[in-house]
């Protein structure tokens, strides 16, 4: 085998071939229910399969794809109980973020919301879809790990894949007046201390992220919906 064979068929190719893949399932880039083929990937890299084959393997543990020999990897869709149980955790974690700056006294709150109001998230006309994505975990997590609590912000952090491949699928684009205006809102009430109002507006804002996907809220995130 030569040098450069060697090392194609290597951690560093594989790890190439994970990110490459895995960016374009969180960026909606390989949609749900898209069958990508090894020699395809494979092309596009500059590497022979085997890396490529290494990286699916990985991405099918993680619950992203699923592996049908000698035709390739399906894309995974984010399953309703998926996402409603991401965005269940979402609301409790940002709902004690919010609960815990009130503790600490209307200016604490009022720092924090002026922080987020500055935010590429809540004026997000010249990012890319995939840009602001990444802006909207952004702006959440910056919510969180205001409050100060490290076990709550890492728990928060772990979630960063599931959050970013459900924006992704939730139509954003032709949501993002509504995502840009949710996260001013969010902002404001906490730059006015109404942690109240705060939390009723991030509670309308994942509801609606969960409707972008056609799923509705759940008793737990939309006490009114019947569905």
């Amino acid at each position: 085998m030569s040098p450069a064979t060697a090392a194609e068929a290597g951690p560093p190719a594989a790890d190439r071939a994970y990110r490459h893949v895995k960016a374009g399932l969180l960026d909606g880039g390989f949609p749900d229910g898209h069958l990508l083929s090894e020699g395809e990937i494979a092309t596009a890299l500059e590497m022979s399969r085997t890396p490529v084959r290494e990286a699916f393997l990985r991405l099918q543990a993680e619950g992203f794809l699923r592996l049908y020999p000698k035709r390739g990897a399906l894309v995974l869709p984010v399953t309703p109980l998926e996402a409603r149980a991401v965005l269940e955790a979402r609301l409790a974690m940002e709902s004690f973020a919010i609960d815990k700056l009130a503790t600490e006294g209307p200016e604490a709150m009022r720092t924090v919301g002026r922080e987020l109001l500055e935010h590429p998230a809540c004026d997000a006309g010249e990012l890319t879809d995939a840009a602001l994505h990444e802006a909207d975990r952004g702006f959440h997590a910056h919510l969180v790990a205001a409050a100060g609590n490290p076990v709550v912000t890492d728990l928060y952090t772990a979630l960063r894949d599931k959050q970013m491949r459900i924006t992704a699928t939730a139509r954003t684009h032709t949501a993002r007046p509504r995502i840009t205006h949710q996260h001013g809102g969010l902002a404001e009430a906490l730059r006015d201390a109404d942690p109240e109002l705060a939390k009723r507006r991030l509670r309308e804002h994942l509801v609606g992220t969960l409707r972008g996907l056609g799923i509705s809220g759940g008793s737990y995130l939309d006490p009114e919906d019947e569905g």
